[in-house]
């Protein structure tokens, strides 16, 4: 049994390792398999990490948010599913907080997030 639950961790792990460190903040461009019938494509989803939950375990998952036609889209993902191509960081945020769900009721320039600038 423990062989079983090693290899199950080992292999979350390899995944975990394919994606950026992300954060809170962060603005994201996630791609996602969608299948149609018996079609499948990719799909992009760019906006910004609003929340992580239960970090490093197989659960954990994110909240991304975006603001479509002036509607505010929030999607959650597990990070370790299947149908996420890959995820890649456009910005990195500068914020104080884990969970940044003040930004659903704020919009436009309110909504703003600072861009962290990387030292080198």
């Amino acid at each position: 049994m423990n062989d079983l639950i090693k290899l199950v961790e080992a292999d979350s792990q390899e995944i975990r390792a394919s994606f950026p460190d992300f954060k809170a903040g962060d603005t994201l461009n996630v791609s996602v398999r969608i299948r149609e019938g018996n079609k499948e494509r990719i799909q992009v989803f760019k906006g910004t990490v609003i929340q992580r939950r239960n970090p490093n375990t197989n659960g954990e998952t994110f909240t991304v948010r975006k603001v479509s036609s002036g509607i505010g889209v929030e999607r959650v993902f597990p990070l370790l599913s299947p149908n996420i191509e890959k995820i890649e960081v456009v910005r990195k945020g500068a914020v104080r907080r884990a969970r940044l769900f003040y930004l659903r009721g704020k919009s436009g320039k309110a909504a703003r997030i600072k861009e962290k600038i990387a030292q080198k």
